[in-house]
């Protein structure tokens, strides 16, 4: 690709990815174009103005959108099934009235920043999400509070976990990457995690949620709203069938700490149940017994149940694919990589450029995982000729980076904009801005902490 205004090749690439961004927010905000179609030709224009071949592009954007949606479209149907039983049965609406007892209705969001925190540390955020929107419309419903105010704080939690609380994916392949302590790594990512979803979950929660008023999408309102006309059911059980595939997935992720090279029967079978497609199915089956026939519905009840809640989510599974689509080809285009030689080509303090390239990447891939990944294959030679540094630190400076400024090349973007029936505008007002102040409270506490240390 020739170099575009003098700029060098990196510059280049990076002018029509702003150009293509542009292109993208301006169709959705402004023409009211349908996101997947937005996506799908931003993602199209991209790969075609950065140099890519016209077969190398249409092979990025389905291979992008089915490898996004391979896995994710699993979680979403079964995610929303087991919605859909907490919805019928009356469990959202029994964990909803339990939480507002306990800690009254003034101080429920902080119980819904530790919610996610605790379903959020074996599970990827999607899941996470998934498994708690019947919560929070139903709480936002009882309580007549803004729906953001509600959700924020769960949002925060499981994003905090995402990026930085081991044993969670991201975290642990920069660990492997910086043979950091994985001990340590804990004790310091809740020093640093704990405050950050603070800030971020009902502190930022409060404050956006008095600006954008929002009311859940119509199809998924009328799944996700109480329809029980029996007693409800208990707490101990109901909170017991959501965390279900939480406990499955934390088994899961403790066999592979404990046998990484499943070297037992016993840790083949954990490793199975804990991934969470199989877990999600072993919890939305247990959630027909639990929530179903054990509170007086038949299978005719059951089968019309899980067949209404697919409805609503189409649309949302197709976005979230494009978005995909669009971020492999970002990668493929060589964004990516761009973004990284740029960074580092910076001289400075090991535990902010960590934080800065996998913030680049992050910004150019919309993906917490690849920017992680990528990222800790940047900086893991740069550790190894700076011995003073504190790794762990390091570690959750990286996972902080690949957590900062969520927009339209995320699929957990698209996921939060639909599920909480935002613009693209109010959801840059408020999950950009939330991952945002996770990220930089992250960093700014991890060189806090160095200096501590």
């Amino acid at each position: 690709m020739n170099s575009l205004f003098g700029l060098s090749h990196n510059g280049t690439l990076m002018f029509w990815t702003l150009l293509t961004i542009v292109f993208l927010v301006i169709m959705i905000s402004k023409y009211k174009w349908s996101p997947f179609v937005a996506l799908l030709i931003s993602a199209l224009f991209l790969g075609l103005l950065t140099g890519m071949q016209p077969a190398d592009v249409i092979s990025s954007i389905t291979g992008g959108l089915g490898g996004t949606l391979g896995t994710i479209a699993i979680v979403i149907g079964l995610g929303t099934m087991l919605g859909k039983m907490m919805a019928e049965s009356g469990g959202a609406e029994q964990i909803a009235t339990t939480l507002v007892d306990r800690f009254g209705e003034k101080r429920v969001h902080w119980a819904m920043m530790i919610v996610g925190f605790i379903v959020g540390i074996p599970v990827f955020f999607e899941v996470g999400i998934i498994l708690l929107i019947p919560i929070v419309f139903t709480v936002a419903r009882k309580t007549k509070m803004s729906l953001l105010r509600i959700g924020i704080p769960i949002m925060a939690g499981l994003s905090t976990v995402h990026g930085l609380v081991p044993p969670h994916p991201a975290p642990m392949i920069a660990i492997e990457a910086y043979n950091a302590d994985l001990g340590k790594t804990i004790l310091y990512s809740f020093l640093v995690g704990i405050p950050a979803a603070i800030l971020a979950g009902p502190v930022f929660g409060k404050f956006i949620g008095k600006r954008i008023q929002t009311k859940p999408p119509e199809g998924l309102a009328e799944q996700f709203s109480v329809k029980v006309e029996r007693g409800l059911p208990g707490f101990g059980i109901t909170l017991f069938t959501i965390l279900l595939p939480v406990i499955l997935m934390l088994i899961g992720s403790a066999a592979d700490i404990i046998d990484p090279q499943s070297t037992s029967f016993v840790s083949v079978i954990c490793k199975f149940i804990g991934h969470e497609i199989i877990a999600l199915l072993i919890a939305s089956v247990f959630s027909f017994f639990s929530l179903g026939f054990a509170r007086g519905f038949n299978k005719h009840d059951l089968s019309r149940f899980t067949s209404e809640c697919l409805a609503p989510i189409a649309t949302i599974i197709l976005i979230i694919g494009a978005g995909g689509a669009f971020k492999q080809v970002l990668i493929n285009s060589g964004v990516g990589n761009a973004i990284a030689e740029i960074a580092s080509g910076a001289n400075i303090n090991v535990i902010l450029f960590a934080w800065l390239v996998s913030a680049l990447i992050r910004v150019a891939t919309g993906s917490a995982t690849v920017a992680m990944t990528t990222a800790a294959g940047i900086v893991a030679p740069v550790l190894a000729m700076t011995p003073e540094a504190n790794v762990e630190l390091v570690v959750l400076a990286t996972g902080a980076g690949s957590i900062v400024l969520s927009h339209v090349n995320d699929a957990g973007f698209w996921m939060v904009k639909e599920f909480f029936n935002m613009t693209v505008a109010q959801t840059l007002k408020s999950w950009t801005v939330l991952e945002t102040i996770l990220s930089l409270t992250g960093l700014v506490l991890a060189l806090v902490l160095n200096v501590i240390l």
